[in-house]
């Protein structure tokens, strides 16, 4: 850890509080946790009715670190959405500052949680988006992205550049003025449409992606995006 990181976490890090959506995530789990807990985070982990080791591995860690890791677990896998509104309500019950979602597969960068939370931290936002270079995504990532990009800007209104990046902080007013229902994927376009709806100030900064096999396999991809598509519009005509 940078000198400028331990200084920005041994002050706020107790306040930030890291919900963390895990659906067969052992083969990765236990080496993002481990790479987030030296900051001094609160790590909020939603097992979203994993078939793996996901659920073993996390209580393994929280006997090391009670007072830092929280295990929360749907019996059945209910969804992105979900994963995201039970670790949102587990976490405002603590009085957090700032509420991060960060995925489990191992692509986001614990460097990046600086300039996702200082915005909301310095009260300059509400909702920090980190947005992934698009130069850099894989094809089939990239496609789905943009696709979801503009369903998001039809039927919400509002242009992000990366409305489903993974990565994103809200601060404790955002998240208790969030109405979410969406319990998949489509959450991410879900919570860019609140901003517009609630009036909440939304900052966007660039961030470092992993991208490896395991990683390029979660997401959004072209299936996803036009599921989710297809679910908009029913709902519009119900």
């Amino acid at each position: 850890m940078t000198e400028k990181m331990d200084v920005f976490f041994n002050a706020y890090g107790k306040d930030i509080f890291i919900v963390m959506p895990a659906y067969n995530e052992a083969k990765t789990i236990e080496t993002v946790i481990y790479e987030l807990l030296p900051q001094g985070l609160q790590l909020v982990v939603v097992d979203d009715g994993s078939q793996d080791q996901t659920s073993k591995i996390v209580k393994n860690i929280q006997k090391i670190y009670p007072n830092q890791v929280r295990l929360y677990r749907h019996p059945l896998n209910r969804g992105l959405g979900a994963a995201i509104r039970t670790g949102m309500e587990a976490s405002l019950l603590e009085n957090p500052r700032v509420i991060v979602t960060f995925d489990a597969d191992g692509q986001h960068h614990a460097d990046d949680l600086i300039p996702v939370c200082k915005p909301v931290i310095e009260d300059n936002a509400d909702v920090v988006i980190g947005t992934r270079n698009f130069q850099e995504m894989p094809f089939r990532k990239k496609f789905g992205n943009n696709v979801m990009n503009i369903i998001t800007s039809i039927f919400y209104g509002i242009n992000v550049n990366d409305s489903q990046s993974g990565l994103r902080a809200l601060s404790k007013k955002a998240a208790e003025t969030m109405e979410l229902h969406a319990r998949d994927y489509g959450v991410s376009s879900e919570i860019i449409g609140e901003v517009k709806r609630k009036h909440l100030k939304l900052v966007e900064v660039p961030i470092v992606t992993i991208y490896t096999d395991y990683s390029l396999s979660k997401g959004t991809n072209t299936k996803v995006g036009l599921k989710i598509l297809a679910k908009l519009i029913r709902n519009v005509f119900k």
